[in-house]
This record gives structure tokens, sequence and C-alpha cells, in this order.
């Protein structure tokens, strides 16, 4: 039985009146309200139950819903020859839901400028907050006009002050250059215009994770966005980014090139290191993007996203049988951290470039950590230019978001010679053994094998802040390799004997070179920490980082220091 009444009672009243009245009549009572009322239901929200609709309300409905459109039909025949989605759809497959929307009435003044190109919002990702935006190609192509650069400025401080990631879906041809009629163009030098997003960016960095995805060729001064970015997801064939047009290059320089030569997946991952990821499709960034946020902290102050713990993929107790005994062998450094760190967790950060050298996320007992390690696989481990800064800004990004550090050094040192000098192997390598000097996080190093000369200084050696120096049974450490020991030190003397005689007087300094190296006489004198069986180091590993898990960090007494990366 219902009984309706003229005012829409709460709830407790609703309640008292329908209890009342079914103990009077001995049946069930429900009490609803007249047209046009509402009811309480019983998680405190408001039903409607024939709640009136205004005329009014309905007509911003539909203006709202029209935006929500995009751009002209022109607009999304475009995107559907270029291979894209609608950047709504695009939002759909990267979020679970999409709680709100800012400026969705930019620009909304008679001009078919829908949201002035550019979506900003917070939405949902495994149940996290993520602050968005999202330029949208069917609106002049994505391009960044004056209302667009207000609300990417607004979202960015926005972010920053609620303490969450920004993640920027990055589709644009760079900023409007062509004046609207009231000769309100993009400009870039105004104090609170384009060039106060770069600004924004520089300042928030280290501050919330700032994700991006390029999903098109990015331009001129805009294409600073993505990298500016900590992490830099490009997807195959559609995505590029460079300082100018394959049309201006021609212009300028007389170099013919098209747009994936000049700045495509292949140049960012493969060269400048600019990419960390590339993915083959939408479908595949937006996997990404979701995977990368399970290690990753709401802000740099927020405790570290927990998985489920899980056993390696393959047997921890197998790794010594990995490890060759000859320290030149080579093998792939993938196989030992496949029996450290959590089943199917490595995420690996720019395995193109500067190969030598492997960074990634993992998670061990479910906690994030970073793991760096020489690659005996690519160049026998050993540091060039790229691969050292690759290395000292995966450091200085898990430091900034709180990700303790295990280091898996077997390295012969940093490479040698002409070409890479010239590349600039000492000023590139500083910053690799800044950044691990410099990092507070909880940090352990494991000589796996080889630790030759200033390698094991970028490697969190014993002088370098580690929290413990773990040696395997297979470890080396000294100042040069026991070949270029000889040479060093004999070179002359060498030279004057005959084939025979310097190959016996090679291979007897060597012996005497192994027995100075010995790692069980070097643990004895605790230039290690601890010197254990290799089937024990993930196990070892997971004491230590409980036992570090509330480090403390220590303010140095100066501005900053002035290596830059």
């Amino acid at each position: 039985m219902e009984i309706r009444v003229d005012t829409a009672p709460d709830e407790e009243t609703a309640r008292v009146i329908a209890t009342a009245v079914a103990e009077h009549l001995g049946r069930p009572v429900e009490v609803v309200p007249a047209e046009g009322g509402r009811v309480a239901a019983d998680d405190g929200e408001w039903e409607d139950a024939g709640a009136v609709v205004t005329d009014r309300e309905d007509r911003l409905r539909e203006e709202v819903a029209e935006i929500l459109e995009g751009g002209p039909e022109r607009g999304h025949e475009k995107v559907e020859q270029l291979g894209k989605l609608f950047v709504r759809d695009r939002l759909d497959l990267v979020f679970d839901e999409i709680t709100y929307e800012d400026g969705t009435f930019a620009r909304h003044d008679g001009e078919d400028l829908a949201a002035d190109g550019l979506i900003t919002g917070v939405g949902r990702i495994d149940g996290r907050q993520v602050f968005f935006s999202a330029n949208d190609y069917t609106v002049k192509a994505g391009s960044l006009g004056q209302m667009g650069v207000e609300k990417e400025i607004r979202l960015a401080e926005r972010a920053a002050e609620a303490g969450a990631p920004i993640l920027r879906l990055i589709d644009s041809t760079g900023a409007r250059l062509d004046a609207d009629e009231r000769g309100e163009g993009s400009t870039h030098m105004d104090r609170y215009r384009g060039g106060r997003m770069f600004f924004n960016q520089c300042i928030h960095s280290g501050q919330v994770p700032q994700v991006g995805v390029l999903y098109g060729p990015d331009i001129a001064g805009s294409a600073y966005t993505p990298v500016f970015c900590d992490f830099l997801v490009m997807v195959e064939e559609i995505s590029g980014m460079a300082i100018a047009s394959p049309r201006i290059v021609n212009a300028m320089t007389g170099e013919d090139v098209d747009m994936q030569e000049l700045g495509g997946p292949e140049v960012h991952a493969r060269h400048s290191g600019s990419a960390d990821l590339v993915v083959p499709d939408e479908e595949a960034a937006a996997d990404a993007v979701r995977d990368l946020l399970t290690y990753l902290p709401q802000n740099y102050a927020a405790d570290l996203p927990a998985s489920e713990p899980a056993a390696p993929q393959a047997n921890p107790k197998g790794l010594d049988a990995v490890i060759p005994e000859e320290p030149n062998a080579a093998y792939d450094v993938h196989e030992v951290i496949a029996r450290v760190v959590d089943s199917d967790s490595f995420f690996e950060l720019k395995p193109r470039f500067g190969p030598e050298i492997v960074t990634g996320f993992a998670h061990m007992g479910g906690q994030p950590v970073g793991v760096v390690a020489n690659q005996p696989e690519e160049k026998s481990g050993a540091i060039f230019p790229d691969s050292a800064e690759k290395a000292a800004e995966f450091v200085w990004v898990c430091d900034a978001y709180g990700l303790p550090l295990i280091y898996l050094c077997d390295t012969p040192g940093f490479m040698v010679g002409s070409k890479v000098e010239r590349q600039g192997i000492l000023q590139r390598g500083r910053k690799f053994i800044y950044a691990t000097s410099n990092a507070q996080v909880p940090k352990f190093c494991v000589i796996t094998r080889k630790a030759y000369g200033a390698g094991i200084y970028a490697m969190c050696g014993p002088a370098f802040g580690a929290d413990a120096t773990l040696a395997l049974p297979s470890a080396e450490i000294s100042v040069m390799g026991p070949d270029a020991a000889v040479h060093a030190l004999f070179g002359g003397q060498m030279a004057e004997m005959d084939p025979e005689e310097r190959a016996a007087f090679v291979e007897e300094v060597k012996a005497e070179f192994d027995e100075r190296i010995d790692i069980r006489k070097q643990a004895a004198r605790m230039q290690v920490d601890e010197l254990l069986p290799a089937g024990d180091l993930r196990e070892q590993l997971l004491h230590r980082l409980d036992a570090f898990a509330d480090k403390r960090r220590t303010e140095r007494d100066r501005h900053h220091g002035t290596i830059l990366f």
C-alpha cells in the first residue's frame, strides 16, 4: 500500500509514518511524495520521484550534449581517416569513470569550438583520483586556443593543490596561430598564457606524477608538453614530436624528411630517449597508463600503492646458475630480475634507449621498487653516455616519488674511447653518479658479478649511501678488470717479451690479481655488508626493504646542487 503526501518528508519522518500506519493496518506501507516531490533512499541520497524538470534546465542539458559531441563532422571524419579514437572514446578506454569536467562551455559563444578543443577534469582509475587534460582533434586539429590554455593552467594547479596525478592525453598540432574575430589568438608570452603551462609542469615536477600519452604529431613549443611529463607513452604510426614540422625544417635547413623520420616513435625511443614506452595502439596505451599508476603514489608525500604479493616468475634458488663464471660471458639480466621481483611485475622503461642498462619498476612482496641493472648481453654492461643519462633520470624519478632502489651491478665500468668522450661520457656519467649520491630512498647495491672502476660508484657502491651492499659468490670488485690491469702495470715490460713468454707472464699475473680481488677476502675486510648465496638474494632484499620502510630523509644545507638532468 502507498500513502502519498504533498510535501516530501525527510527519511526519518517517512519511516515513522510508514511504521505507525503499517501497525494500524497490519500490512506493509510505503510513504511516497505526491507528483513533483522526492524521497530519500536508504543510503541518504535523494531519488527522483516525478520531479519537475524545467524547460530552462532541458535547454542547458541539450547544449551540454551538443558540446560533448565535439567538433564538426569533417573533424570526426579526419579522426577516422587517421585511425584514431574520438577523444571521449579515448577517455572511456583509460578511465573507469569521469567524475566531472571543467570548462565545458569554453568558447561556446557562437563559434564551433566545442570546449575550445581541450577537455579537462577528474576521473577515477582503479579507485584513484586522477586529473586529466585531453585534446579534441575534431576541433581545429586539437590546437591550443586561449581558453584551452586557461583550462590546462587551472587543471595543473588544482591537481598540485589536491595532490593527485596528472594525465595528459596529447593529440594537438600545437598553438592555434590564427586569431579569431576578436583578436584572441593563443599567445605564448603573456604571464598567464602559453608559457605558464610549461612553467607549471616544471614546478610541479616531483610534486605529483605527470604522465603523457602522445596520439599525434606535436610540433614546435607545444612539443615540450609531452617531454616535460615524468613519463611519456608514444603510439606507433600516429604519434610524433619535433621542434619544427618537416615543412619548416626543409625551408630552414634544406633537409627533406617526413614526420616519422624527424620525430616518430623510433627516433624518441631509440635515439633521443624522450619516449619511455612505445605501444602499438590506443588500447595498449590505456593499459600502459593503468599499469604505470600501480607503481606510483598520488603525490610525493603519499604512501606507495601496494599490490598482492606474488612469488617470482622463476625460482630464486636457481639464480646462481644464471650468472656465468667467466667475467666477460654474456647473459640476459632479465633472467636475474625474474628471480628477484614478484611475478609479471617488471615494468621496463626506455628499453630501446641505452640498452646496456635496464631500468624499470617492479613489485617485491607487493611493494613498488625501482630496478637499475647493468645488461651484460649489451656491450658487456659497460656504461655509455646514453645509458648513464637514462639511469640518472630514472634514479631521480624514483627518489622524487619515494620508490626504493635495487641496483644489480655487473659492469666493466664507463666506456672509454674518443667517440664516447665526444659524446660527453664524463659530463653525462657524472649525472648518474650525482643522482645515486643524492637519492635518499632506501638503496641496495647487489654485486652480481663484476664491479670495475667508477661503475661501482654509479651503481651505488658502499661509499654512495647504500643501505646495504650485498655480494654474490660470483662477485669481483676492482679498479679495473684483470686484462686491463696487466696491460696498465706491465705493458712496457711485456712489449720486450716473445709471444710465448708474454702469454705465460699474463696468466701468472692474472692469477695473482684474482687472488687479491677474491670476494671472500673483501667480505672479511667489510668491503661489502654481506656475502650471501645467490639463492637467498630475494629473501634478503625483502627483509631489508621492510627494515628500511621508514627511512628518514636528510635535509641538505643548501638550496640545491648544481648538476641538472
